[in-house]
């Protein structure tokens, strides 16, 4: 009777133990992101366990510097506009046949400025404006002067329609070894009034609580 007793408590606190760790596991899963941006980020981080962030955008009309901006205040961060040294046309239909061209021939202008410290970031988002279906050639000079590896990458862009085209597609094959998370799509015409999305966006990416 006392080892039945004995096999009985032991069954119970194995039991308890089974429920202890599955209640623990379903908390953990619960706490985890959405996706696996701070996952990956964390792994690189400081010690502190909070990735450090830069937020990296080309903007010609301002409407992806807004929404850069809205990122910024909502993840803090630092941040950095892409400026070309050659100006593009002001005219549209001259700028379309422009950026077609540049497309075409994967053409990377030269850059004003640069970004030095690149490797101490852990989480960088990449905002542009969508030309012939994806990002710009001032983002391709960008990515094809800094290497993102081991980064988590997380895309946004301003459009007239076409949402992200095949821009992460693009980014992914540039950034191999990168890790991509869903990117952003905003009309441009809603760009100062999209701070729902935004914010709805950063929460998914587990980028604001």
């Amino acid at each position: 009777m006392r080892n039945e007793m004995k096999d009985a408590k032991t069954i119970d606190l194995s039991r308890r133990n089974l429920l202890k760790g599955t209640v623990a596991a379903l908390i953990a899963g619960v706490a985890a992101p959405a996706f696996p941006l701070l996952a990956h980020a964390h792994a690189a981080a400081t010690a502190a366990g909070k990735p450090k962030v830069l937020i990296i955008y080309y903007s010609r009309t301002g409407n992806t510097r807004e929404i850069a901006n809205q990122i910024h205040r909502g993840v803090d961060g630092d941040i950095f506009e892409i400026h070309t040294v050659k100006h593009y046309p002001d005219d549209y239909e001259a700028l379309k046949k422009v950026a077609k061209e540049e497309l075409a021939t994967e053409y990377k202008p030269a850059l004003k400025t640069t970004i030095e410290n690149i490797r101490a970031y852990d989480v960088i988002f990449i905002g542009y404006p969508i030309w012939w279906g994806t990002f710009p050639a001032p983002v391709r000079a960008f990515l094809a002067e800094n290497d993102l590896s081991k980064k988590t990458v997380a895309p946004f862009c301003t459009h007239l329609g076409s949402r992200l085209g095949r821009s992460v597609r693009d980014i992914s094959m540039l950034c191999q070894k990168s890790t991509i998370q869903d990117g952003l799509a905003i009309w441009g015409s809603d760009a100062k009034d999209a701070q729902k999305e935004v914010s709805g966006w950063l929460h998914r990416l587990g980028m604001n609580e």
